[in-house]
């Protein structure tokens, strides 16, 4: 029996300890992984404190993967710390816990908290809508909430799903109008971050190109060039129109608005508007493979597939013109991409 197609879309994509108390004063309060030794506060003491969320994922990965030394980086995940460096403490907790995620908060004093942390599998939502509303609300509201207390800046990362698709190049003063459980969990995080008074940012990236940075994650790109590899055909919908950002420039963009003093939304996006056919078709290119292995198909025969906007494209005006890091195309941003897996 020849191998199922390989589909590039998200629905199949997704689918295939206590505190010591005897430490010193001069080490830094953690939740130590066993057999690590303490950590001497010495040289954290003039570094910002930045604490990721979801670093086991993606995003966060990227984000912990692209942070420079001048940050005192507490990364955050349900796993096993993925790396270890100079500047960075990896926290293992499972962000439901609502006592001991205070606890964390209240050791480390982030001053920025970028939260990556979500169930961002569409149809997985759609089908447990109250864990896609714990993790993705819930704990959202937990963080802000922490936040506001303590004066501390937050970054919170949403979706373009946020929008219907009618329109199309979407502006960060655009009304959202959310079609499935995914999207209306991500808006109403979105309304309790924007409740905060004064320090915090909601980000809105579009569809993310790349290869993960540390550990795994939900990446088409890492599963794509395996089936090409193999010589397998790419179904893809050409009815879905976005405006892609490679994963380099998302984790600097979020890096950076971790610092600045801009309060507010934002839409980090690409600079090309394709669908999504035309933007796996250019990607095969540039990776040498045969653009016939990439067909257009309609991904309605999907069983139980959660409705999608049609056209997410995000306006990026905001974007290149607040931040250093510069919105980057298709092409140069599959270029960055592989030159960031390359100096790995």
């Amino acid at each position: 029996m020849p191998a199922a197609p390989f589909i590039c879309d998200p629905a199949v994509l997704c689918r295939n300890p206590k505190p010591d108390k005897r430490r010193s004063s001069a080490m830094l309060p953690e939740r130590r992984m066993r057999g690590r030794p303490p950590v001497d506060r010495r040289w954290i003491m003039a570094r910002r404190r930045l604490l990721v969320t979801g670093c086991g994922g993606f995003v966060g990965g990227a984000i912990v993967h692209q942070a420079g030394n001048d940050w005192e980086l507490h990364a955050v995940s349900r796993g096993k710390p993925l790396v270890r460096r100079d500047g960075l403490v990896w926290h293992t907790l499972d962000l439901t816990g609502g006592r001991r995620l205070d606890a964390l908060l209240d050791e480390t004093r982030p001053e920025t908290i970028v939260h990556a942390a979500a169930i961002a599998n569409i149809d997985y939502c759609e089908a447990n809508p109250r864990e896609a509303r714990r993790i993705n609300v819930e704990v959202t509201q937990r963080l802000a909430e922490w936040c506001a207390r303590r004066g501390a800046r937050m970054v919170y990362i949403s979706t373009d799903n946020v929008f219907d698709g009618e329109k199309g190049c979407y502006t960060e003063e655009d009304p959202p109008g959310p079609l499935n459980v995914y999207a209306k969990t991500k808006v109403e995080a979105e309304r309790i971050v924007a409740s905060m008074p004064g320090n915090w940012v909601v980000a809105r990236p579009s569809v993310v190109m790349g290869l993960p940075m540390l550990g795994a994650g939900n990446s088409f790109l890492s599963r794509m060039i395996p089936s090409l590899e193999a010589g397998e055909t790419l179904y893809v919908p050409d009815n879905e129109i976005r405006s892609t950002i490679d994963i380099v420039t998302l984790a600097r963009a979020l890096l950076e608005l971790a610092e600045t003093d801009f309060s507010g939304y934002i839409h980090l996006a690409g600079n090309d508007i394709l669908n999504r056919h035309e933007m796996v078709r250019r990607i095969a290119i540039q990776l040498g493979y045969p653009p016939d292995r990439i067909v257009a198909r309609n991904p309605d025969w999907i069983p139980d597939r959660a409705p999608r906007p049609l056209d997410a494209s995000l306006c990026n005006r905001k974007a290149r013109s607040l931040l250093r890091t510069p919105m980057l195309g298709v092409g140069d941003g599959l270029a960055l991409v592989l030159s960031q897996r390359k100096a790995k």
